[in-house]
């Protein structure tokens, strides 16, 4: 314990960056934890649309789109999605909706735009449609 008191008072800045970062690893997983929004994986999302009728939305350009998408999911641009133009979407209010992105990282935007809009359940594939690949899991090309 003295070491740690000795250490605060030698380093004052790095005490206060190092307690900066605790606060907000904390601060993460309480908004993680407690948010209407959800993070699931591949495995996660085949259960989500085969038990309750989920829809998956591909936020990723056209033409990405077009190479190769989850079987079954609708096409929303971003920058549609961005403006809460959610006509693709609109019938599907009710349903667990899975909105994926390269990555995971551009879908929570989205997906705290269409929580905002009055969908009641809102999903995020996390890592995106690399983890659904990674995974092993089939897509489809074309519209």
């Amino acid at each position: 314990m003295e070491q740690y008191i000795e250490f605060i008072g030698n380093h004052p800045i790095l005490s206060l960056i190092w307690l900066g970062l605790v606060m907000a690893i904390i601060l993460g997983w309480f908004k993680a934890k407690f948010s209407a929004i959800k993070h699931i994986n591949p495995q996660q999302l085949t259960l989500l649309v085969n038990r309750e009728n989920g829809a998956v939305v591909d936020i990723r350009a056209l033409k990405e789109f077009n190479a190769g998408h989850i079987a079954g999911s609708v096409h929303l641009s971003a920058e549609k999605a961005k403006e809460k133009e959610f006509s693709a979407v609109e019938k599907l209010k009710s349903a667990p909706i899975i909105v994926v992105c390269n990555t995971g990282m551009t879908a929570s935007s989205v997906a705290d735009n269409l929580n905002k809009a009055g969908y009641e359940q809102v999903y995020i594939l996390s890592g995106g449609i690399g983890a659904w690949q990674n995974a092993g899991l089939p897509m489809t090309s074309g519209r």
